[in-house]
């Protein structure tokens, strides 16, 4: 199986930003936490992080011409604004499941509205960064279901 784990906008500040919310754990920690996990359960792990939408979009766009099996998804603050990444996902049709390290239900308003919702099979948030973990172990679930 072959996963792409897509990470969107100010993740890479992981470990800096707002660590009483995120953490203080960086983004290289979550990738080789990750890598390892993929490791284990012999998962071919890809890694795309961007603060720019449509490089999302085109990393989405990309997992389909790769044959990617499914895609984990945090799209940050895109989560609540992006229509262009909900339809990326919904145009490619791979499984997705969305990822947040905070629990954005108990948070702001405006974070309560997550587009890409609407389109990934499940959503994982506020485990921290096990979340990704689940997810991966959520898609191998799914995936073995379908074979």
């Amino acid at each position: 199986m072959k996963f792409v784990v897509i990470n969107g906008s100010n993740l890479n500040l992981l470990g800096i930003r707002e660590p009483e919310i995120y953490g203080s754990r960086t983004y290289a920690a979550l990738v080789e936490m990750i890598k390892t996990h993929a490791k284990e359960k012999q998962v071919e792990v890809s890694f795309v992080q961007s603060n720019h939408e449509g490089d999302l979009v085109d990393a989405i766009q990309q997992a389909y011409f790769d044959k990617a099996d499914g895609i984990i998804i945090n799209p940050g603050a895109y989560t609540h604004t992006s229509i262009a990444i909900m339809d990326a996902v919904k145009a490619v049709r791979i499984p997705t499941i969305e990822v947040h390290i905070s629990k954005v239900s108990e948070r702001e308003a405006y974070r309560q509205v997550s587009y890409i919702r609407e389109v990934a099979e499940e959503t994982i948030a506020g485990l921290g960064f096990e979340g990704y973990n689940l997810a991966m172990d959520h898609l191998i679930e799914k995936l073995g279901e379908k074979k």
